[in-house]
């Protein structure tokens, strides 16, 4: 906002003010009337005073008894919640209040990694479809073949490819990558929209053309899908997502409900414990933490895919990464930025570009490094990847677990509902988008046992703060030394004891020098070293 826009705004407010302060002058304070009570000279005063006396007591005796009544049913209600229908609950209310705070102060002890993987592994055994979302941008990155491989192994379950944010890549582009995917596993083209009422908020229907941003692309068919896989099924189904993080998890399930229901923000790893939602009565749907990226992976990979509270890799190192596999010229266009020989000439021209300066003027490299970074981990950057040539199935998958994955599907209703999908879609054109070279698979961590106890960052700063406490023990016993030779020099000298040489064998040099000492002894005694010390 402008000065001049700013100062108005605020000249109304106060004209404004002073105008309810005028009329409420003209009007006058009205003081509100006093209760007189009862007058001396009306008859069966006495009796009427008890009345309201007893009246006033039975009103407090209401409001205490209908504050009970609540306060017991908001027991029963936890007590439902905490324990399964069916079974009593003996537990005092203060003994389950009790656990909860030694539950919670458990889990505050543990790694936030390692309650990740529990809570992951909590929704891959509860689900009977998952739902991998993948970023267009980069749907080879988004892939982890330690989930997929846990996956298969737990069992008959089906696992679905879900392509988020297809609105930020070329349909081309978006087209390939879907004739590569569908090989292997079923595949949804979807854009979840980020523009929903918050739960619980009722706002007015008006009769407005919906903006491009709040539409939904792709809900009806995955909503076929998981309709087919319920029939399949007989009965009611339980739908996990899973994904690495910022890829749109709860953008999706928010999509589906039509409510904002999961947290979802810039930041990435917002959600950290699993919740669930259901659908309808037959489709109930669980949001999941995001997948640990594997320390082993590359730094492209832990740069795009890891969340920035708990990264290992520091901004330049990230954003210089990046960089390295981007294309340059297009890079150029995209920040109107002159040609660059390194990334950091490319962060100094940025920072100038941005008016991003330290003091003093010195552009500030590290901010416009972040900036970079969190554009790319965000959702608005078009850029784009090109699929593999040729299709070679991975090691954990085989024919017949692919064809146990697209058993009972609809594969020509599903092919026509993508289509759909892809022409609706107004992707950005290849000239206006980013041409970006995938690291392929990313690795993740499942097992509690893989994951550090200290992550290499937090080891750092430990080496880095014993170092500086080092350097400070080093510098106090310097400073201990220096204090000890000062006194040790103000303190008075040592007279030493000395023998007077017999006076016969002393010669006449010896007795003039044994003079010159006796001076220097009396001078030395008649001295004052209270003034040294003051």
């Amino acid at each position: 906002m402008t000065c001049h826009k700013r100062y108005k705004i605020q000249k109304k407010v106060r004209e404004h003010h002073r105008k309810l302060r005028r009329e409420a002058k003209k009007r006058g304070h009205k003081k509100p009337r006093k209760d007189p009570g009862v007058p001396n000279s009306a008859p069966f005063k006495e009796a009427l005073l008890r009345e309201a006396e007893l009246r006033k007591q039975q009103l407090e005796e209401l409001k205490q008894q209908q504050k009970l009544d609540r306060q017991k049913e908001q027991e029963k209600k936890r007590k439902l919640e905490t324990n399964p229908v069916g079974e009593p609950s003996d537990v005092e209310p203060v003994e389950e209040l009790e656990q909860c705070k030694t539950k919670k102060a458990k889990l505050s002890k543990q790694h936030p990694k390692k309650l990740y993987c529990q809570e992951l592994k909590k929704v891959i055994e509860a689900s009977d479809v998952l739902l991998e979302v993948l970023d267009a941008r980069d749907p080879l990155g988004c892939r982890c073949p330690q989930v997929e491989d846990a996956i298969v192994q737990s069992g008959h379950k089906k696992l679905v490819l879900v392509l988020n944010k297809s609105d930020l890549i070329p349909r081309e582009n978006l087209e390939s990558w879907l004739n590569y995917l569908k090989k292997e596993l079923p595949t949804v083209v979807f854009k979840a929209s980020t523009y929903l009422k918050d739960k619980g908020k009722i706002t007015k229907m008006k009769k407005v053309v919906p903006l491009k941003h709040k539409v939904c692309f792709g809900k009806e068919c995955l909503l076929k899908l998981l309709g087919g896989f319920q029939e399949t099924y007989g009965r009611a189904i339980h739908v996990g997502v899973i994904g690495f993080p910022n890829v749109g998890k709860s953008s999706i399930i928010n999509s589906l409900k039509k409510e904002r229901i999961c947290n979802v923000g810039v930041s990435m790893g917002l959600t950290r414990n699993m919740q669930i939602v259901p659908l309808d009565k037959q489709i109930t749907i669980i949001d999941s933490p995001s997948l640990i990226v594997s320390p082993l992976n590359s730094l492209t990979a832990l740069a795009l895919r890891s969340p920035a509270s708990i990264e290992t890799v520091k901004p330049m190192e990230a954003a210089s990464a990046i960089l390295s596999q981007a294309d340059a010229r297009q890079v150029v266009l995209h920040y109107t930025v002159p040609d660059y020989k390194n990334s950091l000439e490319l962060f100094t021209k940025l920072a100038q570009r941005r008016g991003l300066h330290q003091k003093g003027g010195s552009p500030n490299v590290e901010r416009a490094a972040k900036l970079l970074w969190s554009e790319w981990t965000g959702a608005s950057l078009s850029y784009y990847c090109h699929p593999p040539t040729s299709w070679t199935p991975p090691p954990h998958f085989n024919e017949s677990i692919v064809a146990g994955m697209k058993r009972g599907l609809n594969l020509e209703e599903l092919e026509k509902s993508n289509a759909h999908s892809i022409e609706a879609i107004k992707g950005p054109h290849l000239a206006k988008s980013i041409l970006f070279q995938s690291s392929g698979l990313t690795n993740g961590v499942i097992e509690e046992k893989d994951i550090p106890e200290e992550l290499p960052r937090q080891r750092e700063r430990k080496q880095e703060e014993g170092k500086d406490n080092e350097n400070m023990v080093s510098e106090e016993e310097i400073v201990d030394c220096e204090e000890a030779d000062e006194k040790i020099s103000d303190m008075p000298p040592i007279e030493e004891k000395r023998e007077p040489p017999p006076p016969e064998e002393s010669t006449a040099g010896e007795s003039a020098s044994s003079l010159n000492l006796d001076k220097m002894t009396q001078e030395d005694d008649a001295y004052d070293f209270s003034t040294d010390y003051v």
